[in-house]
């Protein structure tokens, strides 16, 4: 079928505004956006950036808003979005993050965030044998933030972020910390305190799911928020 990509495109060594361009493709249903994107980039317009690796919705590296919603191009096929003969597909880069180039954006605040809340295991106690072991349900604990592949798209489609408070650290952030204050062998929530528990923490999010909305693994990125603020408030009792 014949479909248009429309890219919003933007060069800031030659372009004073990101303006928009279209392609004409001809595509099956069942072809993946980032199909189309590498096509247009291999055979119609090499000057296009975006960013891509793995095409498995594993690395997280294609994230941009298409069709209005933050997504991973490797991932949303053209019939997920109801494309059709003559459909015209809008295609944008993340929101909340400075333009590098068309479609790739600068994650340096976002991984910023990210590396604030010490997204690692902290405990200096003595390992008893040779590893620090869990129970079923311990690790059961933390599965949902383990899948978080920081796509950016919960960033992007934070309303606090967008909307409210830009230095708000975001959902990915609080997750990453979550993945670690929830597990049963750390020991490191006072260090990461002075990110969290501040406005620009975990205070900052007012519970708008549209993170849980647009993460392309499913992860209930609300809840282990919402989790973290309790167990915040539970050192103040």
């Amino acid at each position: 079928m014949r479909v248009t990509f429309e890219i919003m495109r933007f060069d800031p060594e030659k372009d004073a505004a990101p303006h928009a361009e279209s392609y004409e493709l001809e595509l099956e249903s069942g072809s993946k956006v980032l199909d189309g994107l590498v096509y247009i980039k291999t055979y119609i317009d090499g000057g296009l950036g975006f960013r891509k690796s793995c095409a498995h919705g594993i690395c997280g590296s294609d994230a941009m808003i298409i069709d209005g919603q933050e997504r991973l191009a490797c991932k949303t096929l053209l019939r997920e979005l109801g494309a059709s003969e003559g459909s015209r597909i809008r295609i944008g880069p993340l929101k909340g993050l400075p333009v590098q180039r068309d479609l790739m954006v600068d994650q340096d605040k976002f991984f910023e965030a990210y590396r604030a809340v010490k997204p690692f295991l902290i405990n200096d106690e003595k390992v008893e044998g040779r590893e620090r072991r869990q129970s079923p349900a311990e690790r059961e604990a933390i599965d949902d933030p383990t899948k978080c592949i920081l796509c950016g798209s919960c960033y992007s489609a934070c309303p606090i972020v967008q909307e409210k408070n830009p230095d708000f650290i975001g959902p990915a952030a609080v997750l990453n910390a979550a993945r670690f204050v929830f597990d049963s062998r750390d020991r490191g929530l006072g260090a990461r305190l002075p990110v969290l528990d501040r406005p620009e923490g975990v205070w900052a999010c007012e519970s708008k799911f549209r993170c849980t909305e647009v993460c392309p693994r499913g992860i209930k990125v609300t809840k282990s928020i919402n989790l973290t603020k309790r167990r915040i408030e539970s050192l103040k009792k």
